[in-house]
């Protein structure tokens, strides 16, 4: 049941009630999500013609720690929010 329950509600089986842009921000070493994850959303949403944007460091893991990432991280988000 749990299982079901969580397929159900996983973004990727709910791309189309995804009515906004998104951005994805993903480390490639990321541990608790695997870079394949946000590559098939990525792939998904643009399949569908909707507005995306995909920003991975490939030296970051769940979070971005590293200063020149963080600078890189913050004036994306306010040029996709522009």
């Amino acid at each position: 049941k749990m299982a079901e329950f969580f397929t159900k509600i996983a973004p990727l089986n709910n791309i189309d009630k995804i009515k906004k842009p998104m951005f994805i921000v993903q480390g490639t070493n990321d541990p608790r999500v695997p870079v394949s994850e946000a590559i098939q959303m990525r792939d998904k949403l643009k399949g569908q013609g909707k507005t995306v944007w995909y920003l991975e460091a490939k030296n970051e893991g769940h979070g971005f720690r590293k200063k020149e990432n963080i600078d890189f991280q913050r004036l994306a988000m306010i040029r996709f929010m522009q």
